[in-house]
């Protein structure tokens, strides 16, 4: 059993799942990657970029296949620096508890062949900014553990 930090609140209710996902942390010029997503509704949050990690993806190949269909570009895992896990209920009302490793990656290259995902656009943030601005409490958490680092 793993013993790591537990963000987010449960809605009374709800039965969240439990679900694999990885998230990177891609430094250039003093600012990381992240994503703006902006959704139909009008809804629109800052996350970092990565999601669920797919049957039979190791949590590397989820972070670099997610990183290139959110961000369109193409990411090396380098090393994981940390875990925590985030109770969200995503726009579809699925509740989700996202079991997540954060990791440090390198820049491989454009992928904008490989970008999916039409709401999700590409934002450079200060460190600093982006721990005030990203949606889920566990990505705001992995910006400071790996400022720490």
């Amino acid at each position: 059993m793993r013993s790591v930090p537990q963000f987010g609140d449960r809605q009374a209710g709800r039965s969240y799942v439990d679900r694999p996902a990885a998230f990177g942390i891609l430094e250039r010029n003093g600012q990381i990657a992240v994503v703006r997503i902006e959704k139909p509704d009008g809804a629109a949050w800052i996350d970092l970029p990565g999601g669920g990690v797919d049957p039979g993806e190791t949590p590397e190949e989820g972070v670099v296949r997610e990183f290139g269909e959110e961000a369109g570009l193409k990411v090396v895992a380098r090393d994981s620096f940390a875990l925590a896990d985030q109770f969200f209920v995503n726009t579809e009302g699925e509740a989700w508890n996202n079991r997540s490793a954060f990791f440090v990656l390198d820049l491989d290259g454009d992928g904008v062949a490989v970008k999916v995902e039409d709401d999700h656009t590409l934002v450079w943030l200060a460190p600093l900014e982006a721990i005030t601005s990203l949606r889920h409490d566990s990505h705001a958490w992995a910006v400071a553990a790996w400022m720490r680092r």
